[in-house]
């Protein structure tokens, strides 16, 4: 029983111990969970679902339903001469009525759209793959504020660090004058040297700690909760992707392209002849018997059933001009993603050189810390032996720490353009 318990204790401290920790990983995934682009894509499948669904009906039979009552100022009539024959026969005709009345349905089917319908299709899903990479695009670009965010909180976090040990390292040396001052051997004015920049470091600390609260802050409101005193872990360090680039702003200007040819099709189709059927039934006064209608004012019901061709040559007139446009925003299109490659190739090639100069200067940060430790430790010696006075120390002090904080802001720093880099190429 016992040992289930320490199990189950253990258990919890581990997931408590997880939930109070952060990856750069986690935040990208909270972001994007949490950032309002992601309900894009739903709305852009319900979109092209409509869209898509609106083209197939194009081949339902359209029916419409139509009445009309007409009268106008002449109707067929029979030639007096026999009029007048059979008016001596006995036969009278009065003739078509001047008001005519119709109540019609009428169904068409179309045979052939060309390639309308098809090219609507095409068009619905050219322009629902445009937007789902522009929404890739603006996700892409929110992993690099997260990226700007949690690395600045990371530089913060280690700024803080290095000056808590400054101060440290001063309050110490303080307490060493203070002791030499009570034993005559030092001055009050040594003491509020130390004393002075103690303070000074203690207004960079406030300054560092208001910054990383405000990151943290900021970094919360993307991720969708408070970070609290959860920790941030320093991803590990990743080799300098190769390769070719693999950004989705690629993928957004090829759906450009296929847009615009979705729209030459759209064009094209425009100017092409629609074939149908057609079918007409209707009841109402006169029917398609002119003669009876003549004989007598009674309504009849009537149908007409035939097949249809349909070509609108005035679309003619402009599809030159509209292909050429489209022609010309394709070359746009082109233009632009040859600017975008290029800038992407100088980020690259600038993030590469920082990568290379970084790496450089940390080959030689160690040795550095390492010879400012020992001047600062061998002036603290002289200081008790009263050989220096305490700016000398002083200086030796800022030394030690501004190499300690050069090399670990370094650190951070290549950490930080490495991702750069693989955000830069999306690798």
């Amino acid at each position: 029983m016992k040992r289930v318990v320490v199990l189950c204790l253990g258990l919890w401290c581990g997931l408590v111990g997880a939930r109070a920790q952060l990856t750069l990983d986690d935040c990208r995934q909270m972001a994007r969970e949490h950032y309002p682009e992601i309900r894009q894509y739903d709305l852009i499948r319900q979109t092209e679902a409509y869209s898509l669904s609106n083209a197939a009906r194009a081949w339902i039979p359209q029916v419409a339903l139509s009445a009309q009552a007409t009268w106008q100022t002449d109707v067929p009539t029979f030639p007096d001469v026999l009029t007048g024959m059979l008016s001596r026969q006995g036969v009278e005709i009065p003739g078509l009525r001047q008001d005519q009345y119709k109540v019609a349905l009428e169904l068409n089917q179309t045979i052939w759209d060309g390639g309308k319908s098809a090219a609507d299709r095409g068009m619905a899903r050219a322009e629902a793959a445009e937007q789902r990479s522009s929404a890739d695009v603006e996700m892409h670009s929110l992993d690099g504020r997260i990226d700007d965010l949690y690395f600045g909180i990371l530089l913060l976090d280690e700024r803080i660090a290095q000056t808590r040990l400054t101060q440290e390292l001063l309050r110490s040396n303080l307490a060493k004058i203070e002791a030499l001052q009570r034993n005559g051997v030092a001055m009050q004015s040594d003491a509020d040297v130390l004393e002075a920049e103690l303070l000074t470091v203690g207004q960079q600390l406030g300054q560092f700690e208001a910054s990383r609260e405000s990151y943290r802050g900021m970094l919360g409101l993307f991720i969708g909760e408070a970070l609290g005193d959860r920790t941030l872990l320093r991803p590990a360090v990743v080799e300098a992707p190769m390769g070719g680039n693999e950004r989705p702003e690629l993928s957004l200007f090829a759906a450009k392209i296929d847009r615009l040819s979705a729209q030459e099709r759209l064009v094209k189709s425009s100017s092409m002849p629609r074939l149908g059927l057609f079918a007409q039934g209707y009841y109402g006064y006169p029917g398609l018997d002119f003669m009876q209608g003549m004989m007598n004012g009674d309504w009849s019901w009537n149908a007409l059933l035939g097949v249809k061709l349909s070509w609108n040559f005035g679309a003619y007139y402009t599809q030159k001009n509209n292909l050429d446009k489209l022609r010309t925003a394709r070359r746009q299109v082109e233009v632009q993603r040859d600017i975008f490659l290029f800038n992407t190739q100088l980020q690259t090639t600038q993030n590469q050189g920082d990568i290379a100069r970084l790496r450089r200067a940390l080959a030689d940060d160690d040795r550095i810390v390492a010879l400012r430790r020992s001047v600062r430790e061998a002036a603290e010696s002289k200081l008790r032996n009263g050989v220096i006075d305490t700016h000398d120390l002083l200086m030796k002090i800022t030394d030690e720490a501004t190499a300690s904080m050069a090399r670990s802001m370094r650190e951070i720093e290549l950490l930080k353009t490495l991702y750069e880099l693989k955000h830069t190429m999306n690798r």
